[in-house]
């Protein structure tokens, strides 16, 4: 069973997605987001299924929550460098894990 020290080794901040590209190479639908997570953090990019709720244009600017203290993950011919997290919908897609107030960029969940 895991751990309170386990909950806190996750990295989990508060970045904004600042661009959207389609990522064709995907198995299954996906975007490659740029998401800023502010000076300490910085740029950082990921790959997200998310398209059957989200559109571009619905992405950029948007708050989301990721972990950002996992290695690299080769994702075909892209490295995603965050685990941007999500909740499955009614029939398994994913939704975004998004605070409900603005929160200043690299903010830290605890």
């Amino acid at each position: 069973m895991p751990t309170f020290d386990d909950f806190l080794a996750l990295d989990i901040r508060v970045g904004q997605i600042i661009a959207v590209d389609d990522f064709p190479e995907a198995r299954k639908p996906a975007y490659q987001l740029t998401i800023d997570f502010g000076p300490q953090i910085g740029v950082k990019r990921s790959s997200a299924q998310i398209t059957v709720h989200y559109s571009h244009e619905d992405l950029i600017g948007k708050l989301v929550l990721a972990v950002v203290n996992f290695p690299p993950k080769k994702i075909g011919p892209f490295t995603s460098e965050v685990l941007t997290l999500g909740l499955p919908d009614g029939t398994g897609e994913c939704v975004l894990a998004v605070p409900d107030a603005h929160i200043p960029l690299g903010g830290r969940l605890y």
